[in-house]
């Protein structure tokens, strides 16, 4: 998910080793919390969970910081001779604020790992102390296409990256919802912007006419947009971006008289999207996502258990991103497992994990990849949003 608001913007990008050695020396204090009940025994290890716990778009990010602790404490309850102590970390999405909880994460608590961050803009950010420092991360949702291209050595996701999402989207619009025009709409960040520009050249590629516009995240009235919409009278709209936005674009789409499909990707993936959006004006509304949210386990058996447990930890039902949140726990929790407690040493216990996820196969490629690129596609009905299937066999409801 890269990712909300002002959420995965990379207003603040530290590149370069030299900037980098800079900002670890300043003497940056970080503001976390600390999750887990293990104490500070010296048979322990630290391991961070950082993105928006507060802001905005917090409802993308609660749900994988729920499911990384599930599986940590589930962890520590087994008693293991070194337990995980959880550490949380609030950017609210911010790439600044993440950069400065990112240093004193590693300079004063010195955590062994990071879960996260959680949207592309502040792993943008963040990145590069990340590597200088040699610790390894793993984010359950950010995924801006050009995070893989870094060269990171350090750095890896347990969630398909939007080049794989949109071509999982130009086979579903096409394909299911036999789309010959597709408006394209982002909030003009990192993340939105990323998304729709890939699916609008994926989908111009299997032969669909396209327009494309931009959309202030901060704005309210959309009117331009909706206007050349009806003007263009697409069969399916997209928009990249998070559901704030998402909400009171496709109200404002019904409201404007627009009758065809209405879509976005894996940050709109909450039920925040049928709030702005207005329950009727949602239904039917299709959204796309390299995540895994299947209580009943269809698509693997060991997703109920885990969807069983989370709602009786948290009194929730799980939600998007949960299930990476737990995998990305997971992959740290082998690591521990096999006695790799240093930073190093777990990030090459990483290259080679081969574990079976709540998800997906926890696997990296080289570049920190995971190794599976499955996307899903999830429609509302009523207040909820479940699963349809693999973008590449669901069909419309």
């Amino acid at each position: 998910m890269e990712r909300l608001g002002t959420l995965r913007r990379n207003k603040m990008r530290i590149t370069g080793a030299v900037a980098v050695s800079a900002a670890l020396a300043l003497s940056a204090v970080a503001c976390g919390g600390d999750d887990s009940d293990s104490g500070g025994n010296g048979n322990e290890v630290t391991i961070g969970f950082m993105g928006d716990l507060t802001g905005t778009d917090s409802g993308l990010v609660i749900p994988p910081k729920q499911g990384a602790l599930l599986a940590i404490e589930q962890y520590n309850a087994t008693n293991p001779k070194v337990k995980i102590k959880f550490k949380t970390y609030d950017s609210q999405g911010k790439p600044e604020q993440a950069t400065s909880l990112a240093l004193g994460a590693v300079k004063n608590d010195k955590i062994a790992g990071l879960i996260g961050p959680a949207f592309s803009g502040e792993s943008q950010s963040v990145g590069p102390i990340l590597e200088e420092a040699k610790i390894p991360s793993v984010s359950p949702s950010a995924t801006n296409i050009t995070l893989g291209d870094k060269g990171w050595k350090y750095w890896h996701r347990v969630v398909a990256d939007d080049a794989a999402q949109s071509a999982g989207v130009a086979n579903f619009v096409m394909n299911s919802a036999k789309a010959k025009k597709v408006f394209l709409v982002s909030d003009n960040q990192d993340y939105g912007k990323g998304l729709a520009d890939a699916i609008e050249k994926a989908v111009k590629e299997k032969g669909a006419q396209t327009q494309n516009d931009a959309v202030d995240d901060k704005g309210t009235d959309y009117s331009s947009t909706v206007n050349k919409v009806n003007q263009f009278k697409p069969d399916v709209v997209y928009f990249g971006g998070y559901y704030s936005v998402a909400g009171r674009l496709f109200k404002q789409l019904r409201e404007g008289g627009y009758k065809g499909k209405m879509m976005s990707g894996d940050g709109s993936l909450a039920t925040g999207l049928i709030e702005g959006t207005g329950q009727q004006n949602a239904q039917g509304t299709l959204i796309s996502c390299g995540c895994l949210i299947d209580p009943e386990g269809k698509t693997n058996p060991k997703a109920k258990k885990f969807a069983d447990d989370y709602k009786a930890k948290f009194n929730s039902e799980v939600a998007i991103y949960s299930t990476e949140g737990f995998d990305a726990a997971t992959a740290f929790i082998e690591a521990v497992k096999a006695g790799k407690t240093k930073p190093e040493e777990i990030n090459e216990f990483l290259k080679t994990i081969a574990a079976p996820g709540v998800g997906k196969q926890i696997k990296f490629a080289d570049n920190g990849e995971l190794a599976t690129q499955d996307i899903f596609i999830y429609q509302v009905e009523g207040n909820k949003l479940p699963l349809l299937g693999n973008s590449n066999e669901a069909k419309v409801s």
